[in-house]
C-alpha cells in the first residue's frame, strides 16, 4: 500500500472500469480488490499516499479550486474509504530479537525511551561491540543512505578492480556522470567486480522473480571483444581499469529467483541479465560553447536513448530501494537530512533486519530522531 499513491490508484480503478465496461461509478468495475502493507513505510514517489486526509487543512489547497489531478486524487481517496474489511496482522515475521521488536513497535508510535536510544547507540561504529567496517562481516553488509547521490558515490568507491553517437568530450563526460535517478536508473557507469553484489533495477520477468529491487551476485560480463578501453573515462576508478563499451549480457547469480539451471562451470543459478534500452532529457546548456548561442526560441533540452543492464552496485543502496527487503547484515545512518521528519526515514532502516546484532550505526546521532511520530492522517488509518 506504501508503494501505491492516489493518482495510480484513481488511474488503475478507470482502466479497470473502461476494461469492464461498467459504470465508473462502480469502484473497480465490481472486481475484489485486496489491499495489503504498512501505512508508515516510504511515501510513494511523486505521489499522494492514500492515507492523505483532504479535511485537514492544507497551505497549497487553501482558497483554490482542486484541479484535474487533485480531483483524480479525491476519487481514489473514496475508494479507499469504502474499504469494508480490515484485517490487522500482529505477529513479526521479520525480528527474532524479543527486545528489539519492542523497540521497533515503540519507535512506529514515536514513544522510543532513552534505554531505547542507550541500546541502540552500542551498535555505532566505535563501541566495543562493533568492529571495522573493513572487518567481517560488515566489509560486505550494504550501507543503507536517503540520497541516490551518496549511493552512486559510495559504489563507485567501492569497486576497484547510443541514436546518433556522441563525440563531443564535454557531454559524454557529463551523461556519463548523471546520478542514477536522471537517467531512468540506467548508470552511464556501471563499476563490475566478479562476486560483487548487485541490484536490478528494472522488471526483466516478474513470473520468474526477476523484478525490480531483486538482489543478486555478478559474476560474469559477455561483450563485444572489440569493445574493450583502456583510456580514462573517470578519475573515480583505478588507471588500469577496463571499459567495456558495449556489453551483451551479464550473469548474475540470483538465489530467490524461480529459475532453475546449473550451467557447467558457473555458480548456481546464473541468470543472463540482457541489456534494457531507455530514454530521457537533459540540459546541456553548460557544456554549449560560449561561442555558440542558442536562437532566442531554442532550448538546450537533448534526448538521449541509453541501451545498459538494468544493474547498479548494492555496496550502497538507498533506503527507500531497501524498503520490504530483509538483510543479514547493514550499516545505516541515524542522521536524517535536513528538514526530514518522516518517520519511515528512521523506521525503514531499523527494521530492515531480523536482531540488533545485525545491523551498525555509522555515526552518534540525535535521541529526538526516535521520537518522530506518524502523521495524523497515518495515526487515523492505522488506528481504524
Amino acid at each position: 500500500m506504501s508503494m501505491v499513491g492516489l493518482n495510480l490508484l484513481a488511474k488503475l480503478n478507470r482502466i479497470i472500469c473502461f476494461e469492464k465496461h461498467v459504470d465508473p461509478q462502480i469502484p473497480f468495475g465490481g472486481i475484489n480488490v485486496l489491499f495489503f502493507g504498512d501505512y508508515l513505510q516510504y511515501r510513494p514517489v511523486y505521489d499522494a499516499p492514500l492515507h492523505t486526509d483532504f479535511s485537514l487543512p492544507s497551505k497549497k489547497r487553501s482558497g483554490k479550486l482542486p484541479n484535474e489531478k487533485e480531483i483524480q486524487q479525491r476519487v481514489a481517496r473514496s475508494l479507499i474509504l469504502q474499504i469494508n474489511c480490515v484485517v490487522k496482522l500482529t505477529q513479526q515475521m521479520r525480528t527474532e530479537d524479543p527486545q528489539y521488536l519492542q523497540l521497533l513497535e515503540r519507535l512506529r508510535r514515536g514513544q522510543c525511551n532513552y534505554d531505547d536510544y542507550e541500546l541502540l547507540l552500542t551498535q555505532v561504529i566505535g563501541q566495543p561491540s562493533v568492529g571495522s567496517l573493513n572487518d567481517s562481516p560488515w566489509n560486505k553488509a550494504p550501507i543503507l543512505v536517503f540520497r541516490n547521490e551518496v549511493q552512486t558515490q559510495l559504489n563507485n568507491k567501492a569497486d576497484t578492480c547510443k541514436g546518433k553517437p556522441i563525440e563531443d568530450p564535454a557531454l559524454i563526460r557529463k551523461l556519463l556522470e548523471l546520478s542514477d535517478s536522471k537517467t531512468e536508473h540506467l548508470p552511464g557507469l556501471l563499476p563490475l567486480v566478479p562476486g560483487m553484489p548487485v541490484i536490478l533495477t528494472q522488471n526483466i520477468a516478474i513470473e520468474l522473480g526477476l523484478i525490480n529491487g531483486m538482489n543478486g551476485i555478478f559474476r560474469q560480463l559477455v561483450y563485444e571483444e572489440d569493445s574493450v578501453s583502456t583510456e580514462v573515462l573517470s578519475e573515480t576508478f583505478p588507471n588500469n581499469t577496463k571499459y567495456i563499451h558495449r556489453p551483451l549480457y551479464a550473469l548474475v547469480e540470483i538465489s530467490r529467483s524461480n529459475i532453475e539451471c546449473s550451467l557447467e562451470q558457473l555458480q548456481p543459478n546464473p541468470v543472463p541479465i540482457p541489456l534494457i534500452e531507455q530514454t530521457f532529457r537533459i540540459n546541456i546548456i553548460d557544456v554549449i560553447p560560449k561561442d555558440k548561442k542558442l536562437k532566442s526560441n531554442q532550448k538546450a533540452i537533448l534526448s538521449i536513448k541509453r541501451s545498459a543492464l538494468p544493474l547498479v552496485p548494492a555496496h550502497s543502496i538507498t533506503t527507500h530501494k531497501s524498503q520490504g527487503q530483509t538483510l543479514n547484515k547493514v550499516v545505516i545512518d541515524l542522521k536524517l537530512p535536513n528538514e526530514n521528519d518522516d518517520i519511515a526515514a528512521i523506521y525503514v532502516p531499523l527494521s530492515r533486519v531480523k536482531r540488533l546484532a545485525d545491523l551498525v550505526i555509522l555515526r552518534h546521532f540525535d535521541y529526538k530522531v526516535l521520537l518522530i511520530k506518524p502523521s495524523k492522517s497515518q495515526l487515523a488509518e492505522i488506528e481504524n
